[in-house]
């Protein structure tokens, strides 16, 4: 069965291209010019995105290296302890909505020193894929369309990692 799901996962990409490639032809397009188009377009895109990426790497980075995120976590235990939120968890809750790479680091450095059968492994992996890298997604999509007030979404959003966050810890406590 694995050697089967191997052998679809490997022949995806060529097939996706390959149906492309027919549609065009069927439909009398000219592929090749449309993926130069397309192409120009994407660059384009990555050029206007850049310079927000820049600074949200930077921030990202000055974030995790300058110890805040640990002093911040410190502060808060003795809440955390109250409501029995695992404050090992709080550095991924914290990250996870500015940085998908960061948010990964941390989610393996838990599983690594917890194990990924642990509660607070499976709180990880489940948080990982209930919240979404908010800050980024908003950053990436808004200024890449040039739109500026984007504070509602920014709030929507917040609200739904942290509804995220909660239920993921509570769906594990009952589950795991």
């Amino acid at each position: 069965m694995v050697d089967f799901i191997n052998f679809i996962s490997n022949l995806a990409m060529p097939l996706i291209i390959l149906i492309i490639v027919v549609y065009g032809f069927l439909e009398r397009k000219e592929v090749f010019d449309q993926f130069i188009e397309g192409a120009k377009d994407g660059i384009k895109i990555v050029i206007n995105i850049f310079p927000t990426l820049t600074g949200l790497f930077l921030a990202v980075g000055a974030l995790r290296n300058s110890g805040v995120i640990d002093i911040v976590v410190k502060l808060i235990e003795p809440i955390l302890n109250l409501v029995n939120f695992p404050s090992e968890i709080m550095p991924l809750a914290i990250l996870r909505p500015i940085s998908g790479s960061s948010s990964i680091a941390i989610a393996t450095d838990i599983m690594k020193n917890f194990g990924v059968d642990s509660q607070i492994g499976i709180m990880s992996a489940v948080i990982m894929g209930a919240t979404e890298t908010t800050l980024y997604t908003i950053a990436v999509y808004s200024s890449s369309v040039k739109i500026k007030k984007t504070r509602f979404v920014l709030i929507a959003s917040l609200i739904a990692d942290i509804v995220g966050i909660i239920t993921s810890i509570i769906v594990c406590r009952i589950i795991a």
